[in-house]
């Protein structure tokens, strides 16, 4: 494209990242040339901070700073909320309503993939549930979510622990003449009573 060596590897290395294309790479690598060299400094010194700093916390696989973190530490272990990822974490926060831990499991199963049982943190989550009266299965509403968290509740209900599933359906605000078979289903199926 005509870039010099060195930008041309900068815009790769932007490329790399999720949702990140070649124009806005392309974007990224300018912005970073025209900061002053004490900005691109305290950006690189944040990344390399974070990737130093950051690790899963030991109990429930989210991002921390410590052994364990804060919500593992200060919430109520009797309830555990499983999600895909880290960032799906933040989206409950967010609405201020749940006081339970989380469990990440880092992935869903997709044998298309060769991700199996083994290769998300399944196990690690059977190893908490004492004294757990309840697993809310809040994995995304795909087939990879539904089929882990279809899974995961066949292994825990037989323990005699209530498992809940994330209510789906159409979104606030939508119309329903747009919401595609399976969506509808399942907000017929999700139905609540006043």
């Amino acid at each position: 494209m005509g870039y010099y060596q060195p930008l041309a590897r900068l815009v790769a290395q932007f490329g790399k990242l999720p949702g990140v294309g070649a124009k806005t790479a392309q974007r990224y690598a300018y912005k970073l040339i025209n900061m002053s060299e004490e900005e691109v400094e305290e950006f690189a010194k944040a990344i390399l901070e974070t990737k130093k700093n950051v690790h899963y916390c030991n109990v429930c696989g989210n991002y921390t700073e410590e052994d364990v973190c804060d919500i593992c530490k200060t919430r109520d272990k009797s309830v555990i909320c499983v999600v895909k990822e880290s960032k799906d974490i933040v989206a409950f926060e967010k609405i201020k309503d749940y006081n339970g831990v989380y469990h990440v499991l880092q992935g869903t199963l997709n044998p298309m993939q060769g991700i199996g049982v083994d290769d998300i943190r399944i196990k690690e989550l059977m190893a908490r549930l004492v004294g757990v009266k309840e697993v809310i299965m809040a994995t995304n509403p795909d087939i990879d979510g539904e089929a882990t968290a279809t899974y995961i509740a066949r292994l825990i209900k037989p323990m005699g622990i209530k498992v809940t599933r994330l209510a789906s359906g159409i979104s606030m605000g939508s119309d329903i003449e747009y919401a595609d078979e399976v969506t509808l289903s399942r907000a017929l199926a999700d139905r609540k009573e006043y």
